[in-house]
C-alpha cells in the first residue's frame, strides 16, 4: 500500500513538472509567433505608466528627415565628412569630432569620459552619434536644439577642441582645398560657421544603424531569436518596464528623467538638465539615450560609471537608488536633493529574467562598421 501511494506521488510530481515545462514552452512559442508576426498590433499590451502620453512602440527606425533649411545633398555630406574628421578645427590641430566618435567603436570612444584639449577629461561620457538624426535635442542635458546647433559646442568647449569659433572658421577659409567643396555644397565658396554646422549635421544624419537582429526578428523571421531573447523582448515591454522611456524605433522617448545618478554631494555630482533650464525640477534629469547599438556603446550612463550592461540592468532592478553624501542632509542645500523619476521602482527580476533582458538588449546592435578617414583638403 505504501509503495502504491509513493508511486502515485512521484508520478504526480513528474506530470506536474512536465506540464509546467510544456506551459512555459507554449508561452514562448506564442510570444515568438506574435512578436515575429510582422504586425505590432498583435503584440501583448506594454506595461505603461499612467503618465505616458503619445506613446509609440518599438520597431524599425523610420526614414531620416532632413530639415527644410538644410536639405540633403551628397556634396554637403562629402564636405561634412571632411570637416568631421578635420582636427584643424581645434586649437591644437589634433582633435576632431571623430576623435571621440570612432566608427569602429559604434561612433563613441568606449571611454568613461573622453580626452580633449591637453588630455583633459570631459565631464560626461561621449554618446554615440549613430541614429542621432532621430534625437530631438542633443547632449545629455539637451543644450542643443538641433544637430546644426550641436556642431558648434565641441569646437568652443575648453575641455574639448578649445578653439574660438571665429578662428576655427578662419582656418577653414585659409585652406584652398575647401573652396571647391563649399561651392559644390552651397553654390559659393563662402566659408561661414553656419555652413560648417550645416555640413557636419548633414553628414551626421547619414550615420544610421544597419539592420539588427531585432529588426530581422520582427520582420517575420521567428527563428532568428533564441527562446531567451524572445523572453527578454517581452520583459522589456512588460515586467522590466523599459518601454516607458525606451520606445519608438529609436528606442528613446527623447525626454529627460532622473535615473538616480545625480550623485549628490560627491565629486561627480551632476545636475544635468538643470544646467540648461535653471529649473530645480530638472535637477538630475538626463536625456534618455537610444538603446540601438547599446551592447557596443559602453561604458554606460551619462558618467560612464557602469562597465557592463549587467550592471545597468541590476541598477534598474534595484529601483535606481540615489547616492547622496550624508553631510548635506539637514543643511539648506538638501532642499536641492531631487526625487528619482516615479517611473522607476524595484522590478523584482529573477536571475533568468535578467539574463534574458540582457540577451535581448544585445540583439539591438548591428554589425560593426568602419568608415575610412577621408583625405583632408590642403
Amino acid at each position: 500500500m505504501y509503495k502504491k501511494i509513493l508511486l502515485i506521488i512521484i508520478t504526480t510530481l513528474l506530470f506536474s513538472c512536465k506540464s509546467d515545462k510544456q506551459e512555459n514552452y507554449q508561452s514562448i512559442t506564442f510570444l515568438r509567433e506574435v512578436y515575429a508576426s510582422g504586425n505590432s498590433e498583435n503584440w501583448p499590451a506594454p506595461n505603461l505608466d499612467s503618465s505616458i502620453n503619445n506613446f509609440k512602440d518599438i520597431g524599425h527606425l523610420p526614414k531620416v528627415k532632413f530639415p527644410n533649411n538644410n536639405p540633403y545633398s551628397k556634396e554637403k555630406v562629402n564636405l561634412g565628412k571632411k570637416l568631421f574628421f578635420d582636427p584643424r578645427l581645434s586649437v591644437s590641430g589634433q582633435i576632431a569630432c571623430a576623435s571621440c566618435h570612432n566608427s569602429e567603436l559604434a561612433w563613441t570612444d568606449n571611454l568613461t569620459r573622453s580626452f580633449g584639449h591637453n588630455r583633459q577629461n570631459g565631464k560626461r561620457n561621449a554618446m554615440t552619434i549613430m541614429n542621432v538624426a532621430f534625437a530631438h535635442e542633443l547632449f545629455w542635458d539637451g543644450r542643443a536644439n538641433s544637430l546644426e546647433d550641436q556642431a558648434r559646442f565641441p569646437i568652443a568647449d575648453e575641455l574639448e577642441m578649445n578653439e574660438k569659433l571665429n578662428l576655427a572658421v578662419h582656418k577653414i577659409k585659409e585652406i584652398e582645398g575647401y573652396k571647391p567643396l563649399f561651392v559644390a555644397a552651397f553654390n559659393s565658396d563662402e566659408v561661414s560657421l553656419e555652413r560648417i554646422q550645416k555640413a557636419i549635421a548633414t553628414y551626421e544624419r547619414t550615420i544610421i544603424s544597419r539592420t539588427s537582429k531585432f529588426d530581422r526578428f520582427i520582420d517575420q523571421r521567428p527563428n532568428v531569436y533564441s527562446d531567451e531573447e524572445v523572453l527578454g523582448l517581452h520583459l522589456f515591454r512588460t515586467k522590466a518596464r523599459c518601454i516607458n522611456c525606451h520606445n519608438t524605433g529609436y528606442f528613446s522617448d527623447n525626454q529627460y528623467h532622473n535615473d538616480g545618478q545625480v550623485l549628490f554631494g560627491t565629486k561627480n555630482e551632476d545636475f544635468g538638465r538643470f544646467h540648461v533650464t535653471g529649473d530645480t525640477a530638472d535637477i538630475g534629469k538626463f536625456r534618455t539615450p537610444t538603446l540601438r547599438e547599446v551592447a557596443r556603446t559602453g561604458p554606460w550612463m551619462h558618467n560612464g560609471h557602469f562597465p557592463s550592461l549587467r550592471d545597468v540592468i541590476e541598477f534598474y532592478n534595484l529601483g535606481n537608488p540615489q547616492v547622496i553624501q550624508k553631510r548635506y542632509l539637514g543643511t539648506p542645500r538638501d532642499s536641492l536633493i531631487p526625487e528619482v523619476s516615479p517611473l522607476l521602482h524595484k522590478l523584482e527580476l529573477t536571475k533568468d529574467e535578467i539574463n534574458a533582458l540582457e540577451a535581448f538588449l544585445k540583439t539591438l546592435s548591428s554589425k560593426n562598421t568602419r568608415i575610412h578617414a577621408p583625405e583632408l583638403p590642403e
